[in-house]
């Protein structure tokens, strides 16, 4: 097992040459710079339900431009601090935008609140919210990174989407919106996005509630995110209120390197974590020490047409996801996966723990597409299987296929009444490393299996002391 690392870099944790093909800097945890100024809170939060929101006659009460103003006038190397002040503990605000070399401190207590008015977020007018037809759905995020580098986001406060807090005059949240207007007809807003911003870190935050993707990194060489937490409610699909609709947690990708989260917790209504292959792909990324919970799991995709290699996943917990260990793509969206490692997973009570598929949504290409996928040299290592579900190895056609390596790679509770584990390949070649595995694919659907399957050894270290409670 692999030792947990809290400062010094990652580098002593590869165990192999292979390995250390991951996010190429010495990470270290980051550290809270010297303040440029601290504002102080003038609103106080009240609870709607689950939520934290604000009484109705604060919400026109923003704090955007004496935000704004004091991340524009900070320099470079130091901290813009949100403080509670009394019972005073909120900041209502519309979109910012951070600057190079400045950082966000959200200290402990204070709430960062997004505004509910959807036309403060608009791109273009009555873009936010409910669109007409003609108009193009586009929302500013809440905060934007563009250009900037060596910014940051810290602190022990929150930063809140109120994606499930009724909107003023519609008795609907953006939540519901996202259910009952589809395609083009709503537009909602991320809670953080940088794009080109180099070196950027989020550290010990809590980003929580977005409309949508909670935060998203394009086109930068240099993301860290140390002792993060983001979450949105467990969305429950065909409910009467499903919520959370697509509030992926951390989506890196689209021409990104050198890339690591470390020690966060995750659960949300999608993905956890997804690796965005798109244009530019993505490369030298580690996944280290983390804890996952509800949510879509640990995902590469869908977009992979840009390629993405160099991804190690180490000493991660995924309880109740709805998958695990998940790539999915489509022949529209594909392209080449490589060097991909997991290894010491523990996966507990997902319907789906180990998910490789070419045919995500397959009702719209099936076997048909201009970007054909292919995943090779993907490597599961001491991974650890309990409660059920789905095994997938789902390759796209004879010669685009699914090439994975299973090595200590076990379904700990095979044995057990009433738990069931269903095993389908296709367009597959699965080895059994050295550490075996009782994961039996079939091989009638132009799969091949070598190496040697094994009974579960006696002594396997127990998952238990893995799954711990998410940090309320």
């Amino acid at each position: 097992m692999l030792k947990l690392i809290t400062s010094g870099g990652f580098a002593a944790a590869c165990l192999t040459a292979s390995a250390c093909a991951q996010d190429a800097r010495t990470v270290t945890e980051p550290v809270i710079p010297p303040l440029c100024t601290t504002l102080t809170a003038q609103l106080t939060s009240v609870r709607e339900g689950p939520y934290d929101s604000l009484a109705a006659t604060d919400e026109s009460k923003l704090d955007t431009d004496r935000i704004q103003s004091a991340i524009d006038g900070c320099g470079k190397g130091k901290a813009v601090a949100l403080k509670t002040q009394g019972a005073a503990n909120a900041f209502l605000t519309g979109p910012l935008s951070l600057r190079s070399g400045v950082t966000l401190l959200v200290d402990k207590g204070a709430m960062l609140l997004a505004s509910l008015d959807p036309k403060v977020f608009d791109v273009t007018p009555g873009s936010c919210g409910i669109v007409k037809p003609g108009i193009k759905a586009a929302c500013k995020p809440v905060v934007s990174v563009d250009g900037a580098h060596d910014a940051a986001i810290m602190g022990d406060g929150a930063i809140d989407g109120r994606g499930g807090v009724m909107i003023p005059g519609l008795n609907l949240s953006a939540w519901d919106i996202a259910e009952r207007y589809q395609g083009k007809d709503r537009g909602l807003f991320r809670m953080v996005v940088a794009n080109h911003a180099d070196n950027f870190t989020l550290y010990r935050i809590t980003i929580r509630n977005s409309q949508n993707f909670n935060v998203t990194y394009n086109g930068g060489d240099g993301f860290t995110v140390w002792g993060v937490r983001v979450e949105a409610p467990h969305r429950v699909p065909h409910s009467a209120r499903p919520l959370s609709h697509n509030t992926d947690g951390i989506d890196p990708g689209n021409g990104s390197k050198n890339i690591t989260v470390t020690h966060s917790y995750i659960r949300t209504g999608d993905d956890n974590i997804a690796i965005k292959g798109g244009k530019g792909g993505l490369t030298n990324m580690t996944v280290s020490h983390n804890h996952f919970y509800w949510g879509h799991g640990m995902s590469i995709g869908s977009e992979t047409y840009g390629g993405v290699s160099k991804v190690r996943v180490f000493d991660l917990s995924l309880d109740g996801t709805d998958a695990g260990i998940r790539i999915k793509t489509t022949g529209e969206r594909g392209g080449l996966v490589e060097d991909v490692r997991y290894e010491n997973v523990c996966i507990r009570n997902s319907r789906n723990p180990i998910e490789i598929s070419t045919h995500y949504a397959a009702s719209t290409d099936g076997n048909s597409g201009s970007r054909p996928p292919t995943y090779r040299d993907i490597t599961l290592k001491d991974v650890n299987i309990s409660g059920g579900g789905q095994i997938l190895f789902d390759g796209f056609a004879q010669d685009h296929r699914v090439g994975v390596t299973l090595d200590g790679v076990f379904l700990s509770d095979a044995d057990k009444p009433g738990v069931k584990y269903v095993t389908n390949a296709g367009h597959a070649d699965i080895t059994i490393g050295k550490g075996g595995s009782n994961i039996t694919p079939p091989t009638d659907k132009d799969s091949t299996l070598s190496g040697t399957l094994s009974k579960m050894p006696n002594g396997l270290p127990s998952c238990e002391a893995r799954f711990v409670p998410y940090p309320e």
